[in-house]
């Protein structure tokens, strides 16, 4: 034992030294098209794409991202996004959370009817609903406003966000939800006091998801969108490629000013989830290793 204990510790340092490689390894790989986008966005006005890897241009400068806020009005497009952000994410936790309640409320046979009706919708293209969409948008004369950009979160923006919610809410345990029910508590008491509760990290997950989806939103506001006022910030990038379609640098500039909310939200919420995760102590461990070694 004493001579096998040291080399099944350097089999796990081996072990976790190459998944730290890997995981670097894949990071890198995701990384390096905002790393593109950020030095590409520090290269003098006009410049092409560089033909070869260049890490930082030898003549790096700011220009650009002065410029970008020069060419157009930047302030309204960011207000707009904010606005259909500040009202999409909130409407979007409150609907996909108490539709993933509701199916953890549901008898098996019916709570697996829903869940794969559920399942079907996300293989619907959207690009099938379009023309319907816009129709019914145009009958309600809600075409050329925000309302179209946000009314896709009343029906939780995705069921991707209700099936994550209703997962994690039928891993509660069913005896504190039949304790609560005892005390008289009705589903939406246990919905808010008992069940969002310990669904933290599920809501800060479905929080960054929701707001880059909606802050990145392209499609929508395209498709319903006429009044420059309204325009989005999104609508804004490529307003600006029109304008510029050769300029290089300019592009990457605004581009990554665009990144910048989402990558915020994204670090924060991180920090958030990670903070929310149990740490196991050293007291809960103990128990079990007494029992293998028993």
């Amino acid at each position: 034992m004493t001579a096998t204990a040291p080399r099944v510790d350097r089999v796990d340092r081996a072990t976790h030294r190459l998944a730290r490689i890997a995981v670097g390894a894949g990071a890198l790989l995701f990384a390096a098209p905002i790393l593109v986008m950020v030095f590409g966005s520090l290269r003098g006005r006009g410049l092409p794409p560089p033909r070869g890897l260049e890490i930082i241009p030898t003549d790096a400068s700011l220009t650009a991202y002065s410029a970008t806020l020069d060419l157009l009005p930047w302030t309204t497009y960011v207000r707009n996004s904010l606005v259909v952000v500040a009202l999409a994410v909130p409407l979007t936790l409150l609907v996909a959370s108490l539709a993933g309640w509701g199916i953890r409320l549901l008898p098996p046979r019916p709570r697996r009817i829903v869940i794969g009706v559920t399942l079907l919708s996300l293989l619907v293209p959207v690009t099938a609903v379009w023309a319907t969409r816009f129709e019914l948008y145009r009958l309600v004369g809600a075409v050329d406003t925000l309302v179209p950009l946000v009314a896709l979160s009343l029906i939780g923006t995705s069921p991707f966000f209700v099936l994550v919610y209703a997962w994690a809410f039928h891993r509660l345990e069913p005896t504190v939800l039949e304790a609560a029910a005892a005390d008289g508590a009705g589903p939406l008491r246990m919905w808010w006091s008992i069940a969002m509760p310990q669904v933290r990290a599920v809501t800060l997950a479905v929080t960054v998801l929701s707001f880059t989806f909606h802050w990145g939103n392209f499609l929508d506001p395209l498709l319903y969108l006429q009044s420059p006022d309204l325009y989005t910030a999104p609508l804004g990038l490529r307003l600006l490629q029109q304008f510029n379609p050769t300029d290089w640098p300019l592009l990457m500039a605004a581009a990554t000013l665009l990144a910048i909310p989402s990558v915020a939200v994204f670090a924060v919420g991180q920090r958030w989830f990670l903070h929310d995760l149990p740490v196991p102590s050293p007291s809960s461990s103990t128990p079990t290793t007494r029992r293998a070694g028993s």
